[in-house]
């Protein structure tokens, strides 16, 4: 066997068994490289005689044709084998469900679904937000609200108190959003048309009331401001919230330091199915809020003047409204961090609450 025939049968066999592509190209530079093999045989052409020239010169040339050849075969095959291990360890069982993208899996919780659309109905009636600090000072969470000293609700009982600072004072973590009207009648003069979700805190844990909760205040300031107008305001409220077309509501005489006079709201509602809560209609009475005007004292520690403006006032349970128009039955559950809770109960964060597209659609 002459040398070119060895040569041939050696770089053949070192092509067939190249287990990639990456060991392929290293055969093509041993053997058609600058100083591959095949290439320093083509430099012996020039040093040849014209008769040996005739002979070596076809022979070189033919092996480098034949090992271009079975380089760019066993290339293909290299990289159509590659391709059906892909297609293998990357198929898909299309009977499978598709799985679902974040925005759909995700889920906004009842709570700031409820706000969005306490803040939609009341933006519609000309309301602003306003909000103010969870940690209170005993002035702005009792004694700028007409709560004279020894009220029950500044017991350790009702109240989570903080320990006395260094002039012995104690700040409370807030029990109703109403200091925030006390803060806005300070900074703002009438008219005042504020509304203000937020966090409250008593001492209280079963299945229908948390040691922090949501509650949401209202209040109106103006010169002329009356107890028609709340009622008007109150009732456009629940038939967008409850989304019904009309509402019965009953106001019954009540107590509240920060008002006067005081009333506590029913709500129409029918009970007859059992687990359930229609609004709107029936023969049973449902309590929902409390409200009144706002008292004088009130507006002279906000720093108005009661003989030349009054307002109305009133406050709910954020929570409590979630549960009546959804159903849920426990309080609780609202801050167990159940996943699957939230899945059922919860709302889509696209679906933002509107008057014209739909409160809870």
């Amino acid at each position: 066997m002459s040398e070119l025939e060895t040569l041939s049968t050696a770089i053949m066999a070192e092509i067939e068994q190249a287990p990639d592509e990456q060991a392929l190209e290293a055969v093509r530079l041993s053997a058609l490289g600058k100083k591959g093999s095949v290439s320093e045989r083509l430099k012996t052409l020039g040093s040849m005689t014209p008769e040996e020239r005739q002979v070596m010169g076809p022979a070189i040339n033919g092996l480098k044709a034949k090992v271009t050849e079975a380089l760019v075969a066993r290339r293909t095959e290299l990289r159509d084998a590659a391709i059906t291990a892909r297609l293998a360890a990357e198929k898909i069982d299309v009977t499978l469900p598709v799985r679902t993208a974040p925005a759909e899996r995700g889920r906004i919780h009842p709570i700031s679904q409820v706000i969005d659309e306490i803040a939609a109905i009341f933006g519609d009636l000309g309301f602003a937000i306003a909000e103010g600090p969870d940690i209170e000072t005993d002035y702005y969470n009792f004694t700028a609200l007409n709560f004279p000293e020894g009220h029950p609700a500044r017991e350790m009982h009702d109240t989570f108190f903080f320990n006395p600072d260094e002039k012995g004072e104690r700040k409370v973590l807030r029990t109703h959003t109403s200091p925030v009207q006390i803060r806005t009648m300070e900074a703002q003069k009438p008219p005042i048309r504020i509304v203000i979700p937020g966090k409250t805190y008593r001492q209280d844990s079963d299945a229908t009331h948390s040691p922090m909760f949501h509650q949401l205040e209202g209040l109106v300031v103006d010169k002329t401001a009356n107890v028609a107008n709340m009622k008007w305001v109150l009732e456009e409220f629940c038939k967008a919230f409850f989304e019904v077309p009309s509402v019965k509501m009953r106001f019954r005489p009540s107590y509240f330091p920060f008002t006067e006079p005081s009333l506590e709201v029913d709500i129409q509602c029918d009970r007859s199915r059992p687990g359930e809560v229609r609004f709107g209609e029936g023969n049973d009475w449902m309590e929902i809020l409390g409200c009144g005007m706002v008292h004088p004292n009130v507006l002279r520690y906000g720093g108005l003047d009661p003989d030349e403006y009054q307002g109305f006032a009133w406050g709910m349970g954020i929570d409590r409204l979630a549960m009546l128009k959804y159903g849920m039955p426990d309080l609780r559950a609202f801050f167990d961090a159940d996943v699957r809770w939230l899945t059922h109960y919860g709302f889509r964060p696209l679906d933002i609450p509107t008057l014209f597209g739909g409160l809870s659609s």
